[in-house]
């Protein structure tokens, strides 16, 4: 049991000896005793008055009395109006961070068999542009949310939904047809997705010239666009691919695993996976019944032009199409087949997507849709939206070929640490190969921690030099107090001392120390709060707060200087334990710590 469950659970016996009264658990309120007060832990006595039927001073000491009493773990208390602030023993913290020093998985609970299956789709690309800015702030949210949930005790299945049909993914495959000239990712010496890409800019280009010229003749801009050649000629291509056009499904065949290859290069220096990689072009015939059914069974409604419609009046927002009346079918269609197939495989207690903020519309109406249909876990359904990602100077438009593409954001950052480190000296004495290594786990780091650390709701600005600063909130600053502690530990090797697995309760504790130590005693709620938020941001800004704690720490109390040789060992074990903790935060983040910096 942790301190806070035995201090409830005192609380409760104390109002029960006290006053005769039993208080549900619910109304008990422990807290962290606020830095401008003495203490650890702080009862709100507010909601015991009725039962105590006394003032709020008397009813806390009273209760403080009861539990310096029965608490071996409280050494004092004080009172402070309707707060009732506990000072724990120092027993209790070297006990606890003794504790610590024997678990390696600090923090992490093991799933058995009573855990829930949470699946987490994220990435969701599509197959006809490569992987941009916003795609990675969406990959580095849903592996390390994925992540988070595992260590608390969750069975976690990853799948990524490849959007690899409809309209867009035409568009380049006209494009490379009318322009391509047979070019190949080989001949073109490029990555497959960034040579699709190239062609769904093309595609934009032209397209944009025909509607000009239709509307200089008088067309509007409306029609012009619905009737400009080149998109009544993927519409027309969409359409053979759906009646399984064997020409263009080579086509589409050959140009979606040049993308996919491309995919996997950047998904592989990102450091995401996937357990399980789901396609729309199998999923949305799925959906496409599910609309059929829904038509039998009266839910969804035909339009005189065949297409395929539900009437969310009712719920307070509009009619949503599902089928198009050639036959096509659209996001919603494929999206229902997908839950429901996905279902069918994991039988999951909960499906998590990572998407955009954009899309909340359609999340919402993908709910009540799958529940008009019958499925009760579309209860189960959550859609993690996170805020755009935006660049100092603007957003961004793939279409127009304006976007951040990823390889070349990686591919800058690693860069970007290599100039900072030889700058600061920071690479000297390194081998070329150990140099690679070290610039390209802090670029990484920088990259992904500036975005995980931001709150997943908020639209966010990426600045690239700001992210690969050394100092601030930066993941280049934590590595470095990693690497840190870890040279403090190889020079404790060097001069023969032998850290110890173990502190003694006698060793004398500065309340700085004890700070820290309480600190990492926090670590546990830190991630079951991360956990239940689906926000990696809980746990980078506090393995930040950590480090700056520690940074305090490592200025104050100087280690290999302590003539008080029990001081030394306990100030060398009080450090591993903090990288420990280090390691593990920047673990669910996806970060990588170097031991040398």
């Amino acid at each position: 049991m942790n301190i806070e469950s035995k201090l409830i659970e005192t609380v409760i016996e104390a109002v029960h000896d006290i006053y005769d009264q039993a208080p549900d658990a619910k109304t008990i309120q422990i807290q962290k005793t606020r830095k401008d007060f003495e203490g650890d832990f702080t009862l709100v006595v507010f909601p015991l008055l009725r039962m105590s039927k006394k003032s709020p001073e008397q009813t806390a000491t009273e209760l403080g009395d009861y539990l310096q009493q029965n608490v071996k773990e409280i050494n004092s208390y004080n009172v402070i109006k309707g707060f009732l602030n506990l000072t724990i023993d120092k027993s209790f913290w070297l006990d606890f961070i003794n504790s610590v020093g024997n678990n390696n998985s600090y923090g992490f609970i093991e799933a058995d068999e009573n855990s829930r299956t949470m699946m987490i789709e994220y990435s969701s690309p599509n197959t006809n542009k490569p992987l941009h800015l916003g795609h990675i702030r969406n990959n580095l949210l849903g592996y390390s949310v994925a992540q988070i949930l595992k260590s608390q005790g969750n069975n976690v299945v990853k799948v990524n939904l490849v959007n690899d049909r409809g309209i867009h993914i035409c568009k380049s495959m006209l494009a490379w047809q009318k322009w391509g000239d047979d070019v190949t990712p080989e001949k073109a010496n490029k990555k497959g997705d960034h040579l699709v890409g190239g062609f769904y800019v093309k595609f934009d280009q032209e397209y944009k010239k025909e509607i000009k010229e239709l509307v200089d003749k008088g067309s509007t801009e409306d029609d012009a666009k619905k009737n400009a050649p080149l998109i009544l000629e993927a519409q027309e291509m969409l359409r053979k691919w759906e009646a399984k056009d064997s020409e263009v499904i080579a086509l589409w065949e050959k140009m979606n695993s040049w993308v996919l290859n491309g995919f996997d290069v950047t998904y592989k220096e990102l450091g995401v996976d996937f357990d399980k990689v789901y396609f729309e072009s199998e999923t949305y015939k799925l959906g496409k019944s599910l609309v059929e059914e829904g038509l039998e069974k009266g839910v969804f409604f035909k339009k005189e032009d065949g297409s395929v419609w539900i009437d969310l009046k009712d719920e307070g927002l509009d009619q949503k199409l599902l089928l198009r009346s050639d036959g096509t079918s659209v996001y919603m269609t494929q999206d229902l087949g997908t839950a429901r197939q996905r279902f069918t495989d994991y039988n999951a207690n909960e499906l998590i997507y990572v998407v955009g903020n954009e899309q909340n519309y359609h999340f919402q109406v993908l709910k009540i849709v799958l529940s008009k249909l019958g499925y009760s876990w579309a209860d189960y359904l959550h859609h993690l939206s996170y805020g755009m990602v935006e660049l100092p100077e603007g957003k961004m438009k793939s279409r127009e070929g304006t976007v951040v593409d990823a390889d070349d954001l990686i591919e800058g950052m690693v860069s970007t640490a290599e100039e900072m480190s030889q700058e600061l000296g920071k690479l000297d004495n390194y081998s070329a190969e150990e140099k690679k290594e070290i610039v390209k786990t802090i670029g990484l780091g920088a990259l992904k921690y500036f975005i995980l650390k931001v709150d997943p709701k908020k639209t966010m600005t990426f600045d690239p030099k700001e992210s690969i600063d050394f100092n601030g909130n930066t993941g280049p600053f934590i590595q470095y107090t990693y690497a840190r502690i870890q040279s403090l530990i190889r020079k404790a090797a060097e001069k023969d001392i032998e850290i110890p697995t173990q502190v003694s309760d006698q060793v004398e504790v500065s309340a700085k120390e004890l700070q820290l130590i309480k600190f990492l005693h926090t670590y546990p709620e830190i991630l079951n709060e991360a956990a239940k938020n689906f926000s990696p941001a809980i746990i980078a800004n506090y393995v930040y707060d950590l480090v700056k704690e520690y940074n305090q720490f490592y200025h104050d109390h100087p280690i290999f200087s302590e003539t008080d040789r029990d001081k030394l060992l306990f100030r060398l074990f009080l450090s591993i334990q903090v990288s420990k903790v280090i390691n593990s935060g920047m673990h669910l983040l996806g970060i990588n710590v170097p031991d040398r910096m």
